[in-house]
Protein backbone atom coordinates (compact mmCIF):
# COMPACT_ATOMS: atom_id res chain seq x y z
CA UNK A 1 0.00 0.00 0.00
CA UNK A 2 1.43 3.77 -0.68
CA UNK A 3 2.75 5.31 2.13
CA UNK A 4 0.41 8.23 1.96
CA UNK A 5 -2.81 6.50 1.98
CA UNK A 6 -1.19 4.62 4.67
CA UNK A 7 -0.87 7.68 6.37
CA UNK A 8 -4.37 8.68 5.49
CA UNK A 9 -5.62 5.86 6.91
CA UNK A 10 -4.15 6.11 10.54
CA UNK A 11 -3.73 9.85 10.81
CA UNK A 12 -6.85 11.19 13.32
CA UNK A 13 -9.54 12.48 11.91
CA UNK A 14 -9.46 14.34 15.61
CA UNK A 15 -8.39 17.54 15.83
CA UNK A 16 -7.67 19.42 19.16
CA UNK A 17 -10.46 21.89 19.94
CA UNK A 18 -8.96 24.85 19.67
CA UNK A 19 -9.85 27.62 17.84
CA UNK A 20 -7.12 28.75 15.77
CA UNK A 21 -5.78 32.02 17.16
CA UNK A 22 -2.93 34.20 16.33
CA UNK A 23 -0.17 33.39 17.70
CA UNK A 24 1.93 36.30 19.09
CA UNK A 25 5.78 36.67 17.72
CA UNK A 26 8.14 37.60 20.14
CA UNK A 27 11.74 37.70 20.23
CA UNK A 28 13.77 36.60 22.82
CA UNK A 29 14.91 39.02 25.24
CA UNK A 30 17.75 41.06 23.74
CA UNK A 31 19.76 42.16 26.87
CA UNK A 32 22.07 39.79 26.19
CA UNK A 33 22.50 39.83 22.65
CA UNK A 34 21.94 43.64 21.98
CA UNK A 35 25.41 43.62 20.06
CA UNK A 36 23.92 41.50 17.41
CA UNK A 37 24.73 42.53 14.42
CA UNK A 38 21.84 44.47 12.43
CA UNK A 39 22.73 42.78 8.98
CA UNK A 40 22.07 39.80 10.50
CA UNK A 41 19.60 37.41 8.78
CA UNK A 42 16.40 38.18 10.71
CA UNK A 43 12.77 36.63 10.18
CA UNK A 44 9.80 39.05 9.17
CA UNK A 45 6.42 38.76 9.05
CA UNK A 46 5.98 38.34 5.87
CA UNK A 47 8.27 35.81 4.99
CA UNK A 48 8.45 32.08 4.88
CA UNK A 49 8.81 30.39 8.42
CA UNK A 50 11.22 27.23 9.38
CA UNK A 51 9.39 26.66 12.56
CA UNK A 52 11.48 23.95 14.81
CA UNK A 53 10.77 22.50 17.99
CA UNK A 54 11.54 19.04 19.75
CA UNK A 55 10.10 17.01 23.09
CA UNK A 56 11.73 14.22 25.13
CA UNK A 57 10.86 10.60 25.12
CA UNK A 58 10.37 10.42 28.78
CA UNK A 59 6.70 9.05 28.83
CA UNK A 60 3.31 9.96 28.49
CA UNK A 61 2.97 13.59 27.88
CA UNK A 62 0.42 14.64 30.68
CA UNK A 63 -2.34 17.86 30.60
CA UNK A 64 -0.22 20.72 30.94
CA UNK A 65 2.34 18.51 28.07
CA UNK A 66 -0.97 18.90 26.14
CA UNK A 67 -2.39 22.09 27.35
CA UNK A 68 0.99 23.93 26.57
CA UNK A 69 3.65 22.44 24.10
CA UNK A 70 1.87 19.94 22.15
CA UNK A 71 -2.01 22.24 21.13
CA UNK A 72 0.38 24.94 20.84
CA UNK A 73 2.21 22.78 18.02
CA UNK A 74 -1.22 21.30 15.83
CA UNK A 75 -2.31 24.97 16.12
CA UNK A 76 0.71 26.31 14.52
CA UNK A 77 0.48 23.23 11.88
CA UNK A 78 -3.11 24.37 11.04
CA UNK A 79 -2.74 28.09 10.67
CA UNK A 80 0.87 27.91 9.11
CA UNK A 81 1.18 30.05 5.52
CA UNK A 82 1.37 27.56 2.85
CA UNK A 83 5.19 28.22 2.15
CA UNK A 84 5.85 27.72 6.22
CA UNK A 85 7.94 24.71 7.08
CA UNK A 86 7.95 22.61 10.12
CA UNK A 87 10.03 20.40 12.05
CA UNK A 88 9.14 18.37 14.99
CA UNK A 89 11.33 16.50 16.67
CA UNK A 90 11.65 13.62 19.39
CA UNK A 91 14.67 14.65 20.94
CA UNK A 92 16.30 11.40 22.10
CA UNK A 93 20.09 12.67 23.09
CA UNK A 94 18.41 15.21 25.55
CA UNK A 95 16.87 12.53 27.29
CA UNK A 96 20.25 10.78 28.08
CA UNK A 97 21.24 14.40 29.89
CA UNK A 98 19.75 12.37 33.33
CA UNK A 99 19.67 8.65 33.84
CA UNK A 100 17.17 6.58 31.43
CA UNK A 101 16.41 2.85 31.67
CA UNK A 102 17.40 1.52 28.35
CA UNK A 103 14.28 -0.45 27.56
CA UNK A 104 11.81 2.07 28.86
CA UNK A 105 13.47 4.95 26.31
CA UNK A 106 13.37 2.61 23.49
CA UNK A 107 9.83 2.22 24.14
CA UNK A 108 8.93 5.81 25.03
CA UNK A 109 10.59 6.92 21.85
CA UNK A 110 7.94 5.09 19.63
CA UNK A 111 5.24 5.78 21.99
CA UNK A 112 5.84 9.84 21.72
CA UNK A 113 6.26 9.58 18.02
CA UNK A 114 2.53 7.93 18.17
CA UNK A 115 1.13 10.88 20.41
CA UNK A 116 2.42 13.23 17.97
CA UNK A 117 0.07 11.82 15.37
CA UNK A 118 -2.86 10.82 17.64
CA UNK A 119 -3.37 14.59 19.01
CA UNK A 120 -3.01 15.95 14.80
CA UNK A 121 0.70 16.57 13.48
CA UNK A 122 0.36 15.38 9.95
CA UNK A 123 3.26 13.81 8.43
CA UNK A 124 2.07 15.26 5.38
CA UNK A 125 2.34 19.08 6.42
CA UNK A 126 5.42 18.37 9.44
CA UNK A 127 8.35 16.71 9.08
CA UNK A 128 8.20 14.59 12.46
CA UNK A 129 11.44 12.85 13.49
CA UNK A 130 13.88 11.69 15.92
CA UNK A 131 16.69 13.62 16.43
CA UNK A 132 19.25 11.08 16.96
CA UNK A 133 17.88 9.92 13.42
CA UNK A 134 20.28 12.41 12.43
CA UNK A 135 23.83 12.78 13.47
CA UNK A 136 24.08 16.42 11.72
CA UNK A 137 23.10 17.66 15.35
CA UNK A 138 25.79 16.33 17.31
CA UNK A 139 28.14 17.44 14.89
CA UNK A 140 26.82 20.87 15.12
CA UNK A 141 26.60 20.84 18.76
CA UNK A 142 30.16 19.84 19.04
CA UNK A 143 31.60 22.87 16.95
CA UNK A 144 29.50 25.34 18.25
CA UNK A 145 30.69 23.71 21.74
CA UNK A 146 34.18 25.04 20.22
CA UNK A 147 32.96 28.72 20.19
CA UNK A 148 30.61 28.79 23.34
CA UNK A 149 32.01 30.40 26.26
CA UNK A 150 31.99 28.50 29.42
CA UNK A 151 30.56 31.42 30.87
CA UNK A 152 27.39 31.73 28.90
CA UNK A 153 26.88 28.13 30.13
CA UNK A 154 27.12 29.03 33.88
CA UNK A 155 24.28 31.31 33.88
CA UNK A 156 22.25 29.11 32.09
CA UNK A 157 20.00 27.87 35.22
CA UNK A 158 17.62 25.07 33.93
CA UNK A 159 19.84 22.51 34.68
CA UNK A 160 18.96 22.78 38.75
CA UNK A 161 15.71 22.69 38.02
CA UNK A 162 15.93 19.61 35.81
CA UNK A 163 18.23 18.06 38.48
CA UNK A 164 15.43 19.31 41.39
CA UNK A 165 12.88 17.56 39.34
CA UNK A 166 14.95 14.22 38.86
CA UNK A 167 15.40 13.97 42.56
CA UNK A 168 11.73 15.19 43.21
CA UNK A 169 13.00 18.05 45.21
CA UNK A 170 10.98 21.21 45.13
CA UNK A 171 13.12 24.45 45.25
CA UNK A 172 16.02 23.89 43.13
CA UNK A 173 18.44 26.20 45.45
CA UNK A 174 19.71 22.99 47.18
CA UNK A 175 20.45 21.00 44.23
CA UNK A 176 24.10 19.10 44.72
CA UNK A 177 26.40 19.58 41.95
CA UNK A 178 27.71 16.50 42.17
CA UNK A 179 25.11 15.15 40.20
CA UNK A 180 25.77 17.42 37.25
CA UNK A 181 27.45 15.83 34.31
CA UNK A 182 28.53 17.72 31.09
CA UNK A 183 26.15 16.67 28.68
CA UNK A 184 23.14 18.12 31.09
CA UNK A 185 25.27 20.89 31.63
CA UNK A 186 26.25 21.73 27.79
CA UNK A 187 22.96 20.32 26.83
CA UNK A 188 21.74 24.47 26.05
CA UNK A 189 24.41 24.09 23.00
CA UNK A 190 22.62 20.58 21.34
CA UNK A 191 19.69 22.44 21.77
CA UNK A 192 20.54 25.35 19.67
CA UNK A 193 22.34 23.30 16.92
CA UNK A 194 19.28 21.02 17.09
CA UNK A 195 17.54 24.55 15.99
CA UNK A 196 20.18 26.03 13.36
CA UNK A 197 20.99 22.64 12.20
CA UNK A 198 18.12 23.57 9.83
CA UNK A 199 17.91 27.26 9.79
CA UNK A 200 15.14 27.95 11.61
CA UNK A 201 13.43 31.39 11.83
CA UNK A 202 10.77 30.82 14.67
CA UNK A 203 11.22 28.83 18.07
CA UNK A 204 7.45 27.59 19.60
CA UNK A 205 8.79 27.15 23.29
CA UNK A 206 7.75 28.38 27.20
CA UNK A 207 9.38 31.13 29.06
CA UNK A 208 11.24 28.57 30.98
CA UNK A 209 13.17 28.24 27.87
CA UNK A 210 13.59 31.74 26.91
CA UNK A 211 17.30 31.97 28.31
CA UNK A 212 18.40 29.00 26.41
CA UNK A 213 16.51 30.75 23.01
CA UNK A 214 18.85 33.15 23.58
CA UNK A 215 21.97 31.38 24.02
CA UNK A 216 21.01 30.18 20.97
CA UNK A 217 20.97 33.61 19.16
CA UNK A 218 23.98 34.56 20.36
CA UNK A 219 25.73 31.02 19.58
CA UNK A 220 24.64 31.87 15.90
CA UNK A 221 25.75 35.45 15.93
CA UNK A 222 29.51 34.46 17.16
CA UNK A 223 29.59 31.39 14.54
CA UNK A 224 28.55 34.29 11.41
CA UNK A 225 31.27 36.84 13.23
CA UNK A 226 33.80 34.15 13.79
CA UNK A 227 33.48 32.60 10.06
CA UNK A 228 32.08 35.40 7.83
CA UNK A 229 30.99 35.23 4.44
CA UNK A 230 29.38 37.36 1.86
CA UNK A 231 25.87 36.78 3.55
CA UNK A 232 25.86 35.72 7.48
CA UNK A 233 24.79 31.48 7.55
CA UNK A 234 22.34 31.72 10.61
CA UNK A 235 19.20 33.57 11.37
CA UNK A 236 18.84 34.47 14.87
CA UNK A 237 15.66 32.85 16.09
CA UNK A 238 12.53 34.32 17.29
CA UNK A 239 10.71 32.82 20.09
CA UNK A 240 7.10 31.56 19.21
CA UNK A 241 5.03 31.73 23.43
CA UNK A 242 2.53 29.37 23.99
CA UNK A 243 -0.79 31.48 24.55
CA UNK A 244 -1.66 28.32 26.86
CA UNK A 245 -1.16 29.38 30.78
CA UNK A 246 1.09 26.80 33.25
CA UNK A 247 -1.11 23.80 34.48
CA UNK A 248 0.14 23.01 38.18
CA UNK A 249 0.44 19.82 39.89
CA UNK A 250 -3.21 18.74 41.01
CA UNK A 251 -1.32 17.80 44.78
CA UNK A 252 1.14 20.48 45.42
CA UNK A 253 -0.56 24.04 43.63
CA UNK A 254 2.85 25.56 43.80
CA UNK A 255 4.40 23.45 41.43
CA UNK A 256 4.35 22.53 37.93
CA UNK A 257 2.36 19.10 36.86
CA UNK A 258 5.36 16.79 36.35
CA UNK A 259 5.74 12.93 35.23
CA UNK A 260 8.70 13.02 37.97
CA UNK A 261 6.17 13.45 40.35
CA UNK A 262 6.34 10.36 43.41
CA UNK A 263 2.10 10.81 43.73
CA UNK A 264 0.62 9.76 40.44
CA UNK A 265 -2.58 11.36 41.28
CA UNK A 266 -0.51 15.40 40.71
CA UNK A 267 -1.13 14.82 37.04
CA UNK A 268 -3.88 13.48 34.29
CA UNK A 269 -2.24 11.47 31.56
CA UNK A 270 -3.08 10.99 27.89
CA UNK A 271 -3.85 7.62 28.48
CA UNK A 272 -5.75 7.85 31.50
CA UNK A 273 -9.32 6.47 31.66
CA UNK A 274 -12.50 8.46 32.52
CA UNK A 275 -12.46 7.08 36.13
CA UNK A 276 -8.80 7.60 36.32
CA UNK A 277 -9.38 11.06 35.05
CA UNK A 278 -12.22 11.86 37.54
CA UNK A 279 -10.33 10.24 40.76
CA UNK A 280 -7.81 12.65 40.22
CA UNK A 281 -9.75 15.74 39.47
CA UNK A 282 -12.05 14.49 42.97
CA UNK A 283 -8.69 14.58 44.57
CA UNK A 284 -7.52 17.62 43.31
CA UNK A 285 -6.19 20.00 46.00
CA UNK A 286 -8.56 23.15 46.64
CA UNK A 287 -9.53 25.08 49.60
CA UNK A 288 -11.97 26.01 52.23
CA UNK A 289 -13.05 28.92 51.07
CA UNK A 290 -16.46 29.25 50.37
CA UNK A 291 -17.56 29.93 46.70
CA UNK A 292 -15.31 30.19 43.55
CA UNK A 293 -13.05 32.79 42.12
CA UNK A 294 -9.98 33.00 40.57
CA UNK A 295 -7.13 34.13 42.79
CA UNK A 296 -3.77 32.84 42.25
CA UNK A 297 -1.95 33.87 45.28
CA UNK A 298 -4.56 33.19 47.64
CA UNK A 299 -6.34 29.72 46.35
CA UNK A 300 -3.44 28.00 43.94
CA UNK A 301 -5.33 25.17 43.77
CA UNK A 302 -8.87 26.45 42.95
CA UNK A 303 -7.13 28.51 40.59
CA UNK A 304 -5.73 25.49 38.62
CA UNK A 305 -8.47 24.10 38.38
CA UNK A 306 -10.14 27.26 36.78
CA UNK A 307 -7.20 27.57 34.27
CA UNK A 308 -7.45 24.04 33.25
CA UNK A 309 -11.03 24.35 32.53
CA UNK A 310 -10.70 27.81 30.94
CA UNK A 311 -8.21 25.81 28.58
CA UNK A 312 -10.09 22.55 27.73
CA UNK A 313 -13.36 25.09 26.75
CA UNK A 314 -10.98 27.32 24.81
CA UNK A 315 -12.07 30.44 27.16
CA UNK A 316 -9.36 32.76 27.22
CA UNK A 317 -10.96 34.63 29.95
CA UNK A 318 -9.89 32.37 33.24
CA UNK A 319 -12.09 35.25 35.34
CA UNK A 320 -15.15 34.86 33.22
CA UNK A 321 -14.66 30.74 33.58
CA UNK A 322 -14.54 31.89 38.11
CA UNK A 323 -18.13 34.21 37.37
CA UNK A 324 -19.88 31.00 35.88
CA UNK A 325 -19.49 29.60 39.53
CA UNK A 326 -20.97 32.14 41.14
CA UNK A 327 -23.13 30.72 44.34
CA UNK A 328 -21.48 26.98 43.55
CA UNK A 329 -19.29 25.06 45.08
CA UNK A 330 -15.54 22.85 44.60
CA UNK A 331 -17.82 20.06 43.52
CA UNK A 332 -19.22 21.63 40.67
CA UNK A 333 -16.37 22.81 39.45
CA UNK A 334 -14.75 18.96 39.77
CA UNK A 335 -17.47 17.70 38.24
CA UNK A 336 -17.46 20.28 35.41
CA UNK A 337 -13.84 19.91 34.90
CA UNK A 338 -14.11 16.12 34.56
CA UNK A 339 -16.50 16.65 31.62
CA UNK A 340 -14.49 18.64 29.88
CA UNK A 341 -11.16 16.76 30.46
CA UNK A 342 -12.45 13.76 29.13
CA UNK A 343 -13.77 14.86 26.38
CA UNK A 344 -10.87 17.05 25.12
CA UNK A 345 -8.47 13.81 25.75
CA UNK A 346 -10.72 11.35 24.25
CA UNK A 347 -9.84 11.54 20.54
CA UNK A 348 -6.35 11.74 21.19
CA UNK A 349 -6.49 8.75 23.29
CA UNK A 350 -8.03 6.14 21.26
CA UNK A 351 -6.01 7.22 18.29
CA UNK A 352 -2.65 6.97 20.79
CA UNK A 353 -4.31 3.15 21.98
CA UNK A 354 -4.60 2.40 18.30
CA UNK A 355 -1.20 3.96 16.69
CA UNK A 356 0.67 2.62 19.37
CA UNK A 357 0.31 -0.94 17.90
CA UNK A 358 1.47 -0.05 14.87
CA UNK A 359 4.82 -0.61 15.26
CA UNK A 360 5.78 -1.27 11.37
CA UNK A 361 4.04 1.89 10.61
CA UNK A 362 5.62 4.16 13.39
CA UNK A 363 9.13 2.64 12.23
CA UNK A 364 8.43 3.53 8.72
CA UNK A 365 7.31 6.89 9.43
CA UNK A 366 10.24 7.69 11.37
CA UNK A 367 12.89 6.36 8.82
CA UNK A 368 10.96 8.99 6.12
CA UNK A 369 10.63 11.97 8.92
CA UNK A 370 14.86 11.54 9.33
CA UNK A 371 15.42 11.51 5.50
CA UNK A 372 13.57 14.41 4.86
CA UNK A 373 15.50 16.14 8.11
CA UNK A 374 18.58 14.55 7.11
CA UNK A 375 18.26 16.14 3.74
CA UNK A 376 18.09 19.54 5.21
CA UNK A 377 20.69 19.83 7.66
CA UNK A 378 23.03 18.22 5.22
CA UNK A 379 22.79 21.43 2.81
CA UNK A 380 23.59 23.45 6.37
CA UNK A 381 26.69 21.11 7.29
CA UNK A 382 28.32 20.95 4.08
CA UNK A 383 28.46 25.31 4.52
CA UNK A 384 29.57 25.22 7.96
CA UNK A 385 32.30 22.36 7.62
CA UNK A 386 33.69 24.89 4.57
CA UNK A 387 33.07 27.35 6.72
CA UNK A 388 35.09 26.51 9.70
CA UNK A 389 37.72 24.49 7.18
CA UNK A 390 36.59 21.01 7.99
CA UNK A 391 35.98 20.40 4.09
Amino acid sequence: MPFLNRTQRLLPSFRPSFHPVSLPLQPGRTSSVSHLQHNQPQSNANAARVIFSGIQPTGIPHLGNYLGALSNWVQLQNTAGPSDELLFSIVGWHALTLPQNPQQLSEARMDMLAVLLAIGIDPRRSIIFHQDDNPDHTELAWIFNCITPMGKLRRMTTWKSRLAASKNQGDDADVDEAGLNVGLFAYPVLQAADILAYKATHVPVGDDQTQHLELCRVIADQFNRNFKAEQPLFPLPTQLNTPSKRILSLRDPTSKMSKSSPDSSSRILLTDSPSQISQKIRSAVTDSIPGINYDPVNRPGTANLLTILAACNNDEDVDETARRYGGKNHGALKKDLTEAVEEMLKGPRAEFEKLRMERAYLAQLAREGAEKARSKSEVTMREVRKRVGLS
